[in-house]
């Protein structure tokens, strides 16, 4: 089964070219973020000419999150129905193809001295929260852009970055305490040495020098760490005209 995360940096700009790309990939499952459009926008037809069922959390302008499967999507989650106001439409969750998928679109926190960074931390403890009584049933993935470059191994220059927004140590230990609920890094499972950027600026030649970082993620239930395959980042999908900042990041499992 082959599964993906793609931030496409709104999908108005970008919809030939993703369709294009799934008549290519022909991905089973895929998690989609930064849709920039509200749910009735959503090209649910074109989607479903090339056999994609879509499950959709919108939002006009910013954030938007989907997931698109061959397969039935059922038990639809959107946010995490804790009780908590919150404006930004960044998280959905669905059962399909006998996997428990969930898509994130974490907040990027703009600087640590930010309200919007304060944020980023907050919504990482009600993803914890939310997940904490749900992971023991298995078979989950938690796919998405994470906006959280886990370690040094995963940023081009960490000299530059260090203490920065994206790599600061409290967003990190944020991640980290998705991996303490028992949640497994696949990427890093499976290339633990490896340097796989997923994310590259678009000032100053980034991708063309490879000045990237690895922020776009697939977790997975302990139960489907042997199922795992391979894990790759698709860097010819971010080139080309007027390519997302992101490529997408595929996982494989038998």
């Amino acid at each position: 089964m082959k599964i993906a995360t793609y931030n496409v940096n709104s999908l108005r700009a970008r919809e030939e070219r993703v369709l294009a790309w799934l008549a290519k990939e022909s991905p089973d499952v895929v998690c989609f973020q930064e849709l920039k459009l509200e749910d009735e926008k959503f090209p649910s037809l074109p989607f479903a000419a090339l056999g994609y069922k879509a499950v959709t959390f919108g939002q006009k302008t910013y954030n938007g999150v989907a997931i698109v499967s061959k397969h039935e999507l059922t038990d639809v989650e959107r946010g995490f129905s804790d009780g908590d106001s919150d404006p930004q439409a960044r998280f959905i969750a669905a059962t399909t193809g006998g996997l428990r998928i969930m898509c994130g679109y974490m907040p990027n926190g703009e600087t640590v001295s930010s309200d919007k960074y304060r944020y980023k931390l907050g919504w990482f403890e009600r993803l914890h929260r939310y997940l904490a009584p749900r992971l023991a049933s298995g078979k989950t993935l938690l796919l998405g852009d994470y906006n959280v470059a886990p370690t040094d191994l995963d940023v081009h220059n960490p000299a530059a970055w260090a203490g920065s927004v994206l790599c600061s140590e409290p967003e990190r230990a944020a991640f980290r305490g998705l991996l303490e609920l028992g949640l497994v890094d696949s990427f890093r499972h499976l290339y633990p040495d490896a340097q796989g950027f997923s994310w590259w600026d678009y000032r100053m030649l980034g991708f063309a020098k490879n000045k990237g970082m690895r922020i776009d993620h697939i977790l997975v239930t302990p139960d489907l760490v042997p199922r795992l395959e391979k894990v790759w980042v698709d860097r010819q999908e971010r080139k080309g005209k007027q390519p997302s900042d992101h490529a997408p990041v595929f996982v494989e499992l038998t």
